[in-house]
């Protein structure tokens, strides 16, 4: 049953159910990994700042909601502080007892497992949600193959045409990657406004490549929300798709080969963000995760789970950045402590985790601000 709720009561709604989920898995992951190994946890949390409410368990472990829904930790005996930032003075004097569950005395290989279970866990989250929607759904394949990798027409503006595409060539590659279906095309044009991109087609038996500048084009979705696009201007002879049923197995590669697909686009828009190719303003934080998470809801429960998939996969991603204070960041210096056979010394690390701390924070400002000046209210 359809309900009909305000927009903002969405929003409301959207921003805990998705990341509180999200965030209490990845630190799950974090936590069990940890106990299985024997590493003492002191503290989980949900969220950043002051406690609002919790209990200690049995263990011994403070489990507790905090004021700002941005984060989570689990902060493990031995630590500094939720960052996990060693304190090599109190590890060094640490006595026989304060080394049992201590997590920075725990073995090189079971710190890293630790530190890599939070993203790991977030990921197979993501194939989880893929899989079951192949399972259920099905594998999309084109219902006719070759009349929709056919150009049926152009649009007004034609960059393909000018190029030298005629109506009944058919799309056979994209940048020399062989195109399976008119997704995939699309797929290959989307994210490039503004490049020239080689398009093979075939025509009378033979096949040709053109040079076809795409055009930069700003689109806007039901919600007001604006992004740009690259486009050639023609139009597929064949729409429609067909799903072919698929068993879990087969599910969980397509899962994998889609997510990659994501991860893909994910690096491909962030490095042209530092080219120059798109704006700042398209980098969004947890202002605009709220906005998008509120607009899935209310498109129903299958697009907000999909949002979900998505938002998972990018938590992995961004935490497995090699930045201090993040999950790669630890493991970053897990792997130099791996090649030095020693730990990295307290005052580079001292500094290191430092800097890292201070680029999330002024990141996730920018990105807060960058978010906040591009809601209606500030006349965008």
């Amino acid at each position: 049953m359809e309900l009909n709720l305000p927009l903002w009561l969405y929003y409301v709604l959207g921003f805990p159910l998705l990341l509180g989920p999200l965030i209490t898995i990845h630190e799950l992951g974090h936590y069990l990994v940890g106990r299985w190994f024997g590493v003492h946890a002191e503290a989980f949390s949900v969220g950043f700042g002051k406690e609002i409410a919790g209990f200690t368990d049995r263990r011994g472990t403070r489990w507790k909601l905090s004021a700002l829904p941005l984060g989570g930790y689990v902060q493990f005996k031995g630590d500094m502080n939720p960052a996990s930032i060693p304190d090599a003075d109190a590890a060094a004097l640490a006595s026989d007892e304060d080394r049992i569950g201590s997590f920075h005395h725990a073995a090189l290989w079971k710190r890293a497992l630790i530190v890599f279970a939070g993203p790991a866990t977030n990921i197979l989250l993501t194939l989880a949600i893929f899989a079951g929607f192949f399972a259920l759904y099905g594998k999309p394949v084109p219902a006719d193959a070759a009349q929709q990798m056919t150009v049926a027409e152009f649009a007004e503006v034609s960059p393909a045409r000018a190029a030298g595409i005629e109506i009944g060539d058919r799309i056979v590659a994209v940048e020399g990657e062989r195109m399976e279906d008119f997704r995939d095309v699309q797929d290959s044009i989307l994210l490039y406004p503004g490049r020239t991109l080689d398009i093979t087609v075939a025509r009378d038996g033979a096949e040709r490549t053109f040079a076809v500048p795409v055009r930069s084009v700003e689109m806007e979705d039901r919600f007001g929300n604006v992004s740009k696009v690259g486009l050639i201007g023609i139009a597929s002879g064949a729409s429609s798709f067909d799903f072919e049923p698929q068993g879990m197995i087969a599910s969980l590669g397509l899962a994998v080969d889609h997510s990659l697909g994501i991860i893909d686009m994910m690096v491909t828009g962030i490095g042209q963000i530092f080219t120059g190719e798109r704006s700042v303003q398209e980098l969004g934080g947890p202002v605009k995760i709220a906005k998008f998470s509120g607009e899935q809801l209310s498109l129903g429960a299958m697009a907000f789970i999909n949002f979900a998939a998505l938002i998972s996969l990018n938590l992995a991603f961004i935490n497995l950045l090699p930045i201090p204070a993040l999950d790669g960041g630890h493991l970053a210096f897990y792997a130099a402590e791996a090649v030095r056979r020693k730990p990295v010394g307290p005052r580079g690390t001292e500094v290191a985790y430092r800097a890292g701390v201070a680029l999330v924070l002024m990141l996730m400002v920018f990105v807060t601000i960058n978010d906040l000046v591009s809601l209606p209210v500030f006349g965008n």
